[in-house]
C-alpha cells in the first residue's frame, strides 16, 4: 500500500513538472502585457508620442514634401507670362 501511494505521489509530481514550463510561460506573458499596458497608458497620460505617432509624423512629412516638390517642378515647367 504504502508503495501504491508513493507511486501516485510521484506520477502528480511528474504532472504538475510536466505543466510548470507552461505555466511560467502563460505567468510572463501576462506580467508582459499588464507592464505593456501600464506604460502605454503612461504615456498617453503625459502626452508623450509613442514610435507608432513619429512613424505616421515622418509617412506624413515625406508626402507633403512630394507633393511640394510637384508642385515646385509644375511651377518651373509654365511658360512665362509675356512681357508688356
Amino acid at each position: 500500500m504504502a508503495g501504491s501511494g508513493a507511486s501516485e505521489i510521484f506520477r502528480i509530481l511528474e504532472e504538475l513538472a510536466a505543466e510548470l514550463p507552461a505555466r511560467v510561460r502563460g505567468s510572463r506573458e501576462r506580467v508582459e502585457e499588464q507592464t505593456l499596458d501600464a506604460l502605454r497608458g503612461l504615456v498617453r497620460e503625459l502626452g508623450l508620442a509613442t514610435r507608432e505617432d513619429l512613424d505616421e509624423l515622418e509617412l506624413r512629412v515625406a508626402q507633403l514634401e512630394h507633393r511640394l516638390g510637384l508642385l515646385e517642378h509644375d511651377r518651373d515647367l509654365r511658360p512665362l507670362p509675356p512681357a508688356s
